[in-house]
């Protein structure tokens, strides 16, 4: 049995969904597609896919699996291509997880530039706030906005963002301004529903730690819908620099409570831990870290 060539038929079956269509896409008869798929299974001592007459699905066990075939497919991959170069070159799907907004709002930005510069690696990149296993989902790499407490996970911090309370001209016009911590509690604020601290916004200053009790009639999961709700004049938020800065130039929202700290954002990429890096996760670790790096671009001009 040639283990090799039946984990990368069993994840083009699994990808195309049909036994013919993996055998046209990797030019093989039915036959020796279902043979390899058959190897497979009884080497494993497990049933990979649930068969109809309609119908091809993969089981529990074979779910699992084909994760983990995919990403050593891909090392395997690479090591070959590296063994045929003095230097290993980056090559291959780089799996990213990134959160929505810093994505969207930044992360797009810049994915030209790399892959100009690395042509040979395709990105497949998956945006979710949740905080996805690496290994058991497949992923690569992570960017995480949070203390990293996952000691498996090699963590490199490339940038961080300030937490930043914002409010519109229009809304603070109405409602009036807050001048200390405390007085956020006559104000209508929208809260980020994955704030650890729900409920409660923390400030210090002069050493002195000030907890405002904030309410409101908006709670969400996503950092830009609530800076669209500030904008429109609906409440105070509280949110990452890398969301709001521009915002904050146009003049659409204002930055409050300026005397006071909130805790800064550390923004890192981590990756599971591994005797040998590849040369896609290193090169994109270095590029995230050049391209943001100490004086991000979301810090820039903004107002006091």
């Amino acid at each position: 049995m040639d283990l090799f060539q039946s984990m990368k038929v069993f994840a083009k079956v699994a990808e195309i969904g049909s036994l013919s269509g993996a055998a046209r896409a990797l030019d093989m008869s039915n036959p020796s597609v279902t043979r390899h798929i058959g190897d497979l299974e009884a080497y494993l001592n497990a049933r990979l896919f649930n068969r109809t007459t309609r119908r091809l699905s993969l089981t529990e066990a074979g779910t699992d699996y084909l994760e983990r075939c995919r990403q050593l497919l891909q090392d395997l991959e690479e090591a070959t291509l590296a063994a045929g170069s003095s230097a290993a070159k980056p090559a291959g799907t780089l799996r990213i997880s990134a959160p929505v907004s810093f994505a969207v709002n930044h992360l797009g930005r810049v994915l030209g530039e790399y892959g100009q510069r690395y042509p040979d690696v395709a990105l497949d990149i998956t945006l979710s706030d949740r905080m996805v296993d690496l290994v058991d989902e497949g992923f690569d790499l992570a960017i995480r906005i949070s203390r990293i407490r996952d000691s498996a996970l090699v963590a490199r911090q490339f940038a961080s963002a300030r937490s930043m309370v914002c409010a519109s001209p229009s809304y603070l016009k109405k409602q009036g301004t807050p001048r200390v911590p405390e007085d956020l509690a006559s104000h209508t604020c929208l809260i980020y529903s994955y704030q650890a601290t729900r409920g409660e916004w923390h400030f210090s200053r002069k050493g002195k730690t000030h907890i405002a009790k904030v309410k409101g009639t908006v709670n969400a999961n996503n950092g830009d819908l609530l800076r669209e709700a500030a904008i429109a004049g609906m409440g105070i938020i509280v949110q990452p620099s890398f969301i709001v800065a521009d915002a904050l130039r146009s003049k659409t929202l204002v930055p409050l409570l300026s005397d006071y700290d909130m805790a800064s954002l550390p923004i890192y990429a981590v990756y599971p831990s591994r005797r040998h890096l590849s040369a896609k996760v290193r090169t994109f670790v270095d590029f995230l870290l050049e391209r943001f790096g100490e004086n991000p671009e979301w810090e820039r001009d903004l107002p006091a």
